[in-house]
């Protein structure tokens, strides 16, 4: 049987994955897929630690460069992270002619448009379907699946530690901090969560779910928003009016301009991404043929995520058994940039949740403010009086402007009747 040569460079949590994985399943692979997959390679800085699975004596070392030249490694895998020599590493790979397997997504995020150009001018390719969605086939399906589709829109909950504590604060009724905690406890937080709980996680996924939609999109015109200033006032007011917040990643393409942002989000209850919960992620594509479909799974973790790069690997493999190397290019990664929509132009439902003098007259002069910049209210909620000076008032909008929106709580939020900034999230029905 055909034997194809894997090099790996980083031995962590998902390179020990894929290790174990090719070694509990190697045969059914190579039973499917007509060729064995051999692991010939593997750079790590670290020779000794112990990553719960054994490697045949010489087959790790801490030379990435030897890997990748090795005339017996034919797929090289990088798992490495971050945007350093990861990125010297498979510039270095695919120039070599060798096709490379990441799930590097900030990576590609801030250099997909210039390594898919590398990889086309060495007819190489790059396969990163466990980049975004962990164990999810989400970027196959828009790499294949999709093809004949042009695609609307996109909806994803793709942060599984943004997720876990959101149904953690609304679930348990916990503070942000107590629900970040035991996230952190159980292992589902880094003891800096910032790159998750502030957005820019997802939005590297976004980026890339984007790019492949639409032609390449760079990640300083994504929006972010975090999920750190969220309250389990707010999650309860959400369920008051039937909504539940999820951290969201919205893309939309709407008469030719795209829109990518990543904010929490009140969906309904009724709707699919509602029902995601845990460290669960999920993608919902509308197409123009296909319609609406939903893509769910575990969003990262060794094993979820180590299936997905084996199946990269696969990929690579049977291209080079048919010797047809790019035989499914990336989606738009090689056109021109999409026309992107401003945060300003887009155009939202709002959830404003307001800190009022209670006193004749003062929604009204709120109203007021909201008509000026022509935001009609759907609907107002004030449970009760409270004790304090200022009392909460929830208001839902019905569609207006970002730029709208933003002018009229800035005015808002002068007056001296309001005792503290307005929270504001943005509603998707």
């Amino acid at each position: 049987m055909k034997e194809i040569g894997v090099g790996l460079l980083g031995f962590g949590t998902v390179g020990a994955g894929v290790v174990e994985c090719l070694q509990n399943n190697g045969d059914v692979i190579a039973e499917r897929l007509g060729a064995r997959l051999v692991l010939r390679k593997i750079a790590d800085v670290d020779l000794v630690r112990d990553r719960g699975v054994k490697v045949p004596a010489g087959v790790l070392i801490k030379d990435a460069a030897a890997v990748i030249a090795d005339p017996q490694v034919q797929v090289v895998v990088e798992l490495i992270g971050g945007t350093g020599v990861a990125r010297k590493f498979v510039t270095m790979a695919l120039e070599a002619g060798k096709s490379v397997v990441t799930a590097n997504k900030a990576l590609l995020a801030k250099h997909g448009a210039e390594l898919f150009k590398i990889a086309e001018e060495h007819n190489a390719d790059i396969h990163f379907g466990a980049s975004v969605g962990g164990g999810i086939p989400i970027i196959r399906t828009l790499r294949s699946g999709l093809i004949a589709n042009h695609v609307n829109s996109m909806y994803g909950i793709l942060n599984g530690t943004c997720n876990y504590i959101l149904t953690r604060m609304e679930q348990e009724k916990l503070p942000f901090d107590k629900a970040l905690a035991e996230a952190q406890a159980a292992g589902y937080a880094e003891a800096n969560p910032g790159l998750d709980i502030d957005g820019h996680d997802t939005a590297h996924k976004a980026t890339i779910l984007a790019s492949m939609a639409y032609g390449p999109v760079s990640l300083d015109q994504v929006y972010v928003e975090g999920i750190g200033s969220l309250t389990d006032v707010d999650i309860q007011y959400a369920l008051d009016f039937g909504y539940r917040i999820k951290l969201l990643a919205v893309i939309k393409n709407i008469d030719g301009k795209v829109e990518v942002r990543v904010h929490p989000t009140m969906v309904p209850l009724g709707h699919m991404l509602a029902s995601v919960n845990g460290v669960f992620n999920a993608v919902m594509v509308d197409c123009d043929f296909a319609g609406r479909t939903l893509y769910y799974g575990r969003g990262a973790g060794r094993a979820p995520t180590a299936s997905t790069v084996l199946s990269d690997i696969a990929d690579v493999a049977k291209n080079l058994m048919v010797k047809a190397p790019r035989r499914f290019p990336v989606l738009q990664y090689t056109l021109k940039p999409p026309m992107m929509r401003p945060m300003g132009e887009i155009t939202s439902r709002y959830y404003l949740r307001l800190a009022l003098k209670n006193q004749a007259g003062v929604l009204a002069k709120i109203t007021a403010l909201l008509g000026e910049q022509d935001i009609s209210i759907a609907s107002v909620l004030q449970k009760e009086i409270g004790t304090g000076a200022h009392v909460p008032v929830v208001i839902l909008t019905h569609k207006a402007s970002e730029a709208a929106c933003s002018t009229a709580l800035q005015k808002i939020d002068a007056l001296d009747v309001v005792g503290a900034k307005t929270i504001k999230l943005r509603i998707e029905d």
